[in-house]
C-alpha cells in the first residue's frame, strides 16, 4: 500500500471487490497520511482520520463515495461503517 495514492480506496475488499479511482481522491486530505489510520482495529480510535476528515475538501464526495458502493469497512468522509448504516437506514 503506497501512502499519498489514496490505493486503499482502490483495493477495497480485493479481490472480490474493484472500485473505480476518482477524480477528487488526488485532493483527499487522507492521500497524504497513513491510510491505515481510516481502518483502524477493532476497539482502536478512528478519532485523528475523522478528525481529518472534518476539515477535508472532498469530505462530502468521499461520504457519498463509500455509501454508492456500500462500502463495509473504514472511515469516509467523516463517519464509520455503523454511522454510514445508520445514514442508509434513516434514508430509506
Amino acid at each position: 500500500m503506497t501512502v499519498g495514492e489514496f490505493d486503499y480506496m482502490t483495493h477495497i475488499n480485493a479481490p472480490t471487490r474493484s472500485v473505480e479511482r476518482e477524480p477528487w481522491m488526488d485532493e483527499a486530505l487522507c492521500a497524504q497520511t497513513d491510510p491505515d489510520a481510516f481502518f483502524p482495529e477493532s476497539g482502536a480510535s478512528s478519532r485523528a482520520a475523522k478528525a481529518l476528515c472534518a476539515e477535508c475538501p472532498v469530505r462530502v464526495a468521499c461520504l457519498e463515495y463509500a455509501l454508492a458502493n456500500n462500502l463495509q469497512d473504514g472511515i469516509y468522509g467523516g463517519l464509520s461503517p455503523k454511522a454510514r448504516a445508520k445514514l442508509r437506514r434513516s434514508a430509506a
